[in-house]
């Protein structure tokens, strides 16, 4: 079938536009748009024919003449992107359904191989006129701003883009979990347990780093990512901990992370600080989850019973550069599956003593339950320093010294 005779066949189905009949073929030829690819066909037709030419009058079948509106929708998306910042956007289309079929009814048909779909006419050329209006440009890959629109309602909604950016922190205080903890009485809903605030704990990292953050970039919130996570009454000292945070829906981007940096630490002067390094991407986020970090803990361990220092060196000589096997431990068993794991105790040493306890700095690998290395968990965790010595010992006290990733093996 030639152009002419496969112009004529579009064109039996009824009355469509220049910019549905040149998509028909929009992938033959270049420099060319749709509109333009469509009145050619159409001009042809009727030369080819020695007929009176007929421009489209009435409204197209396939898009209802949604190209008539391709100004005033720009219009609308210029306006809807003012008082957010934003270099770049991408314009996307809820396509009505009997829209899709009409045409996938058309390239069926009709064998058509060429056809580009409405979608991506309607997403280009409200796309070129925003940008004209605007002076953004569009980005098919990481826009800041994604605007999506709905022929059907008459709606568009704009999706603005993440920004991340990462760093350390450090938790001086105890008794702060890494993310906000729903209150386990109301489960989130607020209750007089709670102050009705539905949280079981006051505050969280996430929280006293999140709030500045959502303040600078007016923002709707923030979400921490970190590389592991401390327990409650563990403080995380020393060199602090790998995290990403992601600033959801940032009306400003373009913000200064070293006041970031000094905002936050002012702010939660004695609890948290932070130490930043600079932006990230949603890449980095799966990234900082998935990497298999070491870490340096300090404890504060009592035994009961009589023990010497050498008594205590030797024991934990036994546990050093050994596999340990554990069982998910008593205290989490209710939150994670109930298996066995096997971690190394890559160092362990004592270090020093304070009143009745000791203290013991321990690296193991990334997973290794340090309380549960020194209690046994009644036996779920094998060997221990309780086994070893024959007597219940317990850390009184943690800290984390260091969370040691991959990249700095």
């Amino acid at each position: 079938m030639d152009l002419t005779e496969l112009t004529g066949a579009i064109l039996a189905y009824g009355e469509i536009c220049d910019h549905c009949l040149g998509r028909m073929v929009g992938k033959r030829s270049f420099g060319l748009t749709n509109d333009q690819r469509g009145r050619a066909l159409r001009i042809s037709y009727y030369l080819a024919r020695n007929e009176p030419y007929r421009p489209h009058e009435d409204t197209c079948w396939i898009c209802l003449d949604f190209f008539d509106g391709t100004g005033e929708w720009a219009d609308r998306v210029a306006a809807a992107l003012e008082g957010i910042e934003c270099a770049t956007f991408l314009i996307g289309t809820r396509i009505p359904p009997l829209m899709a079929e009409s045409e996938e009814m058309v390239w069926s048909d009709l064998s058509l191989t060429h056809a580009e779909p409405l979608k991506s006419e309607i997403n280009r050329e409200v796309g070129k006129a925003v940008a004209e209006r605007t002076g953004k440009e569009a980005d098919l890959l990481r826009p800041d701003v994604v605007v999506i629109l709905d022929p059907v309602s008459g709606t568009i909604e704009v999706q603005v883009s993440a920004v991340f950016f990462s760093g350390r922190y450090r938790k001086l205080e105890r008794g702060i979990p890494q993310t906000h903890w729903d209150c386990r009485a109301c489960r989130g809903k607020g209750c007089e347990r709670c102050g009705f605030t539905g949280k079981q704990y006051a505050d969280s990292v996430e929280e006293l780093i999140g709030r500045p953050v959502v303040e600078m970039f007016d923002a709707e919130g923030a979400v921490l990512h970190g590389a592991g996570r401390e327990d409650i009454d563990a403080r995380m000292i020393g060199t602090g901990r790998p995290f990403v945070m992601e600033v959801v829906a940032p009306r400003r981007r373009t913000v200064d992370l070293r006041s970031v940096e000094q905002d936050v630490n002012t702010r939660a002067a004695g609890r948290v600080e932070v130490a930043l390094t600079g932006w990230s991407r949603r890449e980095d986020v799966e990234t900082i989850k998935s990497d298999k970090a070491h870490k340096k803990y300090r404890i504060l361990v009592e035994i009961d019973g009589p023990l010497s220092f050498s008594e205590l060196e030797s024991a934990l000589e036994a546990l050093k550069g050994v596999t340990i096997e554990q069982r998910t431990p008593q205290r989490v068993v209710h939150r994670r599956a109930d298996k066995v794991r096997e971690r190394k105790v890559l160092e362990i040493e004592a270090v020093g003593s304070e009143d009745t306890r000791f203290v013991i700095e321990v690296t193991g690998e990334a997973g290794l339950y340090i309380k549960e290395l020194i209690s046994g968990d009644s036996g779920r965790t094998r060997p221990s320093l309780a086994g070893v010595l024959g007597k219940p010992a317990r850390v009184t006290q943690l800290d984390v010294l260091q969370v040691r990733g991959s990249a700095e093996e």
